[in-house]
């Protein structure tokens, strides 16, 4: 059974649709039902088994309801992945001398607590099962910057603190039988890079940036990790933060 916080576009719904496929019954969280009803049919259509729950991670109550949900209609949590996240932006997030209160205070709430609270909600069940895969989304911002074109400094430290939350909740959780590591993804193409994905310069910095393909990657690349970090093929693997971007960290 697994959780997809951040399951209604991009990498989160390209993860539940390869999770089901693989037989998991997945229930999906995201703020806008319109993307969960997308991603639950898509679901559907090819036979495997989903749910949603609309929720936005930022908000408490939002968190405890689906995750009461969930264990009331599952009984347990083997799996969970947390996508949510969001590029603050539009909210003023930008190089430190500019970003505003709002801007760091929204990415940080979404990004960084939201993860957080929805690991809160699922260890209960997993520590009494002994059992469990928790996936976290950080990104090679974290410690592999691109000022000229993503100078989103509240961005990076979310990220950043993702990693370290991840590795100390790894070490910490071990003894109950939990893994937690986390993926950290180069530029994708999904609904939050709509800007890059628009603007000639980035587009040709991705020619050298991520030389692997010499373009932006797929959700589904990341979801494919993703469902490693899940299954037991990876059950002696805890506290890693693995790449999965072509290339940008390694790169000049």
């Amino acid at each position: 059974m697994c959780v997809i916080a951040g399951g209604g576009t991009g990498i989160g719904r390209a993860a539940a649709r390869l999770f089901a496929e693989h037989g998991a019954a997945v229930v999906a969280l995201a703020p806008v039902e319109a993307d969960l009803q997308e991603t639950c049919r898509l679901i559907r259509e090819a036979g495997g088994r989903a749910a949603y729950v609309v929720a936005d991670v930022s908000r408490r109550d939002d968190v405890e309801r689906a995750f009461r949900w969930t264990l009331a209609e599952h009984g347990r949590i083997d799996v969970l992945f947390n996508v949510a996240g969001i590029s603050g932006r539009r909210f003023g997030d930008g190089p430190v001398h500019e970003c505003t209160d709002e801007g760091f205070d929204m990415v940080m709430d979404v990004n960084v607590k939201g993860t957080f609270m929805c690991c809160r909600a699922a260890l209960p069940s997993m520590m009494a099962q002994r059992s469990g895969a928790i996936i976290n989304m950080s990104s090679v911002l974290a410690w592999s910057p691109s000022p000229a074109h993503f100078a989103t400094h509240a961005y990076a430290a979310s990220k950043g603190a993702l990693i370290a939350l991840t590795r100390a909740m790894a070490a910490y959780y071990a003894p109950y039988g939990i893994r937690v590591n986390a993926l950290a993804p180069g530029l994708i193409r999904t609904p939050m890079s709509r800007r890059a994905q628009s603007t000639p310069e980035i587009v040709e910095l991705m020619r050298t940036k991520q030389p692997l393909t010499g373009g932006f990657g797929a959700p589904e690349d990341v979801a494919a990790a993703a469902l490693y970090l899940a299954s037991d093929e990876a059950r002696f693997v805890t506290g890693v933060v693995l790449p999965v971007d072509g290339g940008w960290s390694v790169s000049g």
